[in-house]
């Protein structure tokens, strides 16, 4: 019986730089078809569509290139003394949208990028056409009386030395070691090809992390969930919410007066954690219920 297609290795992506060679993409898909950009998560990187892009760009006919955000993957780091703020992201994918003439984007992401793009749909309507998320929706917040202390942490930490990057025998231990300290849960097929993208060969034979040690640490200044809520009421795209049965989201209140604020929400749970679609199995399933949800929204 032949492999499923998501159980085979992953196909080849079309390695890209934007933004005059600030940002690293990875390309999916035919040349000239419609191009939906793809957000990652806190912490991942381009690879983070690796399984899902490729069926994705067959079964819709469309090309997905997916953004390495600034101080991840191989995406350049800010300059000294800068910041990681949440919309410091959304300029990135105006800079990427700007750079592939895209007028109006559909927006395919993940977690924090779930985030970013649900910031840049709020604030700029005409630039988006549509949402798909998974397993995110809304920014990280912080109610407006936990305010200073949380720009204390932020100051506290900001002033601290910055640490090493992370350095690991071979990528086998830096795959165990992002299993193993992963704030959610995933195991080591899903991981490695986050780690491999998010590593470096070292003059001594070791692998280094390339991601930015300063997005270890705490935000200076996060919104009020009442702003967030605002904001998420004035999204016009139709948003496609697929969650994982084990990810972050669920029946959780939060999450449900999330949901209830966007005008034009489709929900769909399906098997798997918050990697549902880098799951090899998971992946399937995220790709068979997107196709089908915008092929029905087209009229196809």
């Amino acid at each position: 019986m032949p492999e499923p297609t998501a159980m085979r290795a992953p196909r080849a992506a079309q390695s890209l730089l934007l933004a005059q060679g600030r940002l690293a993409a990875l390309g999916w898909g035919r040349p000239g078809a419609p191009t939906w950009l793809a957000l990652h998560g806190w912490l991942d990187n381009a690879a983070s569509f690796t399984r899902l892009a490729p069926l994705l760009a067959d079964a819709l006919d469309v090309r997905i290139v997916a953004i390495d955000f600034r101080g991840h993957g191989h995406s350049r780091h800010v300059p000294a003394g800068s910041d990681y703020a949440l919309w410091d992201y959304c300029h990135d994918v105006l800079d990427v949208m700007d750079e592939l003439g895209i007028e109006q984007a559909s927006l395919l992401a993940h977690s924090m990028g779930a985030a970013v793009a649900c910031l840049l749909a709020a604030a700029l309507p005409e630039r988006v056409a549509r949402l798909t998320l998974i397993d995110g929706l809304g920014a990280l917040n912080t109610p407006a009386d936990e305010s200073a202390n949380q720009l204390r942490k932020g100051l506290i930490a900001y002033r601290r030395p910055l640490s090493r990057p992370p350095r690991y025998p071979d990528i086998e231990r830096a795959v165990a070691a992002r299993v193993a300290g992963g704030v959610t849960a995933l195991d080591s097929i899903t991981a490695t090809p986050l780690v491999e993208r998010n590593t470096e060969a070292t003059a001594d034979g070791h692998v280094q992390m390339r991601t930015d040690t300063r997005l270890l640490k705490p935000s200076l200044v996060r919104l009020t969930p009442e702003q967030v809520l605002a904001q998420l009421a004035c999204i016009q795209a139709p948003v496609l919410l697929i969650e994982g049965e084990r990810g972050i989201l669920g029946e959780r209140e939060w999450a449900g007066q999330a949901r209830q604020a966007v005008n034009e929400l489709t929900r769909h749970v399906l098997p798997g954690g918050h990697h549902l679609h880098l799951e090899p199995r998971g992946s399937i399933a995220v790709a068979d219920k997107v196709a089908a949800h915008w092929r029905k929204v087209a009229g196809r």
